[in-house]
């Protein structure tokens, strides 16, 4: 038998560190066991999947060098491998289940799924759909299809007993089917959701062994009891410890930078990143930690994976490149390469002709313009709070300018202009005297500069939100109840 694993990520935001981590671990165990590695695009959110996201996520994983057998750029025996153009076959796989009495067709609208949230809520009882159209009889299903209600199609999870498979590192998993959901398969849009999709995919695609998260457990069950619907064997199972941040919870973009973009722009070397990931999650013989990605495949062994949370050590990874930089690029050859990374001539171009009227030497260059070139600056509370706005309000300032510009889809100068002033007119603040001295002293470190929105079309993305986080850790964060006051708040006016 050719062992087969995948990685399927969907195309929703700039590709996570933690989708290369996934990536690495099913490319090493397919190619250590001679195997095939297959990328798959799951793209059946339709609101926020974008073609330039997979576009994205393509090209940070060839600059890993992460190689993939088979996949929507090259093709493969299982084409197509994006999920959007597979929707023909998850219909018909969902019609076998109704026909056996494994599905059902469920009506209920957005406010009974809302009452359901709410009545669970205040019983103290566990949050979700309490299958009130499980049991319709054909003749109403009937009436109500010709009715032309609108409908989701659910998985029929047994009301007693229990799941139970095993897995490569954790052993035997038991799991109650209490505990678990009537699962959606296919939703009202006729689009599948990730659970039909996936055990679909991954038996038609011949996928052997299932490598991914922690987080994912929860849903194994779902998947299982899907695999014994259809009569198919079943994978085998592997779930990685996640990737914690610095809190040692779940590594969140919402604290910390997650984008493989972001180490790419930050000057981190790719076999350093690899390195690094690898070893966030397996101990190599000797307690090595410097070893390539072939040294990696050739000795692999699943019993050298953690069980617990993989923390990703900025320190560690730092300390990683650091040794490649040293023994992989020679000292004749270091200042070509940083003249790539950052000080490309077009690049240059563009900066100075920010300050050319700003500067009365040229020893003044870097006193402007430092922030262009180092990953992180030195942050001041005096200017990140001005005319006495309390930190809370400033944190509170800097996170809806990041919401602003995710919402419009736009890091660039007008995207960062917009969001400043619209940020300025939610907190009914000057924009001039209080969100632009913020903004200066979040981006550049100082009261002064460079024209604020021309520099951040210059930094780029990655480098601008990381450095929005930044500040807002520096003014001591936000407090999860504050964070969701401020959801509410923010995004019924900007809709």
């Amino acid at each position: 038998m050719e062992v087969r694993t995948r990685i399927a990520p969907s195309p929703t935001g700039e590709p996570h560190v933690g989708t290369a981590y996934m990536a690495l671990f099913n490319l090493i165990f397919a190619k250590h066991y001679g195997g095939k590695f297959l990328l798959r695009i799951e793209d059946t959110d339709r609101l926020r999947s974008q073609l330039e996201y997979e576009e994205g996520l393509l090209k940070a994983l060839q600059w890993l060098n992460i190689q993939w057998d088979e996949g929507p750029d090259i093709g493969g025996p299982f084409s197509p491998y994006r999920q959007s153009e597979r929707t023909d076959i998850y219909k018909r796989y969902c019609q076998k289940l109704l026909d056996d009495g494994k599905a059902y067709r469920c009506f209920a609208t957005a406010e009974e799924l809302k009452e359901m949230r709410t009545f669970a809520l205040r019983r103290g009882k566990r949050v979700g759909y309490d299958r009130r159209y499980r049991n319709l009889s054909i003749a109403e299903v009937e009436r109500r299809e010709r009715d032309g209600e609108p409908y989701a199609i659910r998985l029929k999870v047994p009301l007693t007993g229990k799941c139970e498979y095993e897995d490569m590192i954790k052993g035997h998993i038991t799991c109650a089917w209490s505990d678990v959901d009537d699962q959606i398969l296919l939703k009202s849009d006729g689009f599948p959701t990730y659970h039909l999709a996936n055990v679909v995919d991954d038996h038609m695609m011949r996928i052997t062994h299932i490598i991914r998260g922690d987080e994912w457990m929860s849903s194994t069950p779902k998947h299982m009891l899907l695999y014994d619907a259809f009569g198919w064997e079943r994978p085998k199972l592997i779930h990685m410890p996640l990737l914690l941040g610095a809190d040692r919870r779940k590594l969140s973009k919402r604290k910390n930078p997650t984008s493989i973009c972001y180490y790419r722009a930050s000057g981190y070397l790719p076999e350093a990143v690899v390195n690094f990931l690898t070893l966030a999650g397996y101990s190599m013989p000797k307690d090595r930690e410097i070893y390539s990605l072939e040294e990696m495949i050739a000795e692999f062994s699943t019993g050298r994976i953690g069980v617990s949370g993989a923390f990703f050590d900025v320190k560690k990874l730092n300390w990683i490149n650091q040794h490649y930089l040293i023994h992989s690029i020679a000292e004749k050859d270091l200042w070509k390469r940083i003249k790539e990374w950052g000080f490309s001539d077009e690049r240059m171009e563009r900066i100075v002709s920010l300050i050319h009227t700003r500067i009365e030497t040229f020893g003044e260059f870097m006193e402007l313009c430092k922030f262009f070139f180092v990953n992180s600056i030195e942050l001041d509370e005096g200017l990140l709070t001005p005319k006495k706005v309390d930190k809370a309000v400033s944190a509170q300032i800097l996170q809806c300018m990041i919401w602003s510009m995710e919402q419009q889809g736009d890091w660039r100068r007008d995207g960062f202009e917009k969001a400043s002033r619209d940020t300025a007119k939610f907190f009914e603040v000057n924009h001039k005297k209080v969100v632009m001295p913020i903004l200066f002293a979040t981006i550049t470190g100082k009261h002064y500069g460079p024209p604020l929105f021309d520099s951040v079309d210059i930094l780029g993305k990655e480098h601008t939100r990381a450095r929005l986080l930044n500040a807002i850790a520096f003014l001591g964060g936000i407090s999860n109840k504050k964070m969701g006051e401020l959801q509410k708040a923010w995004f019924p006016t900007t809709s």
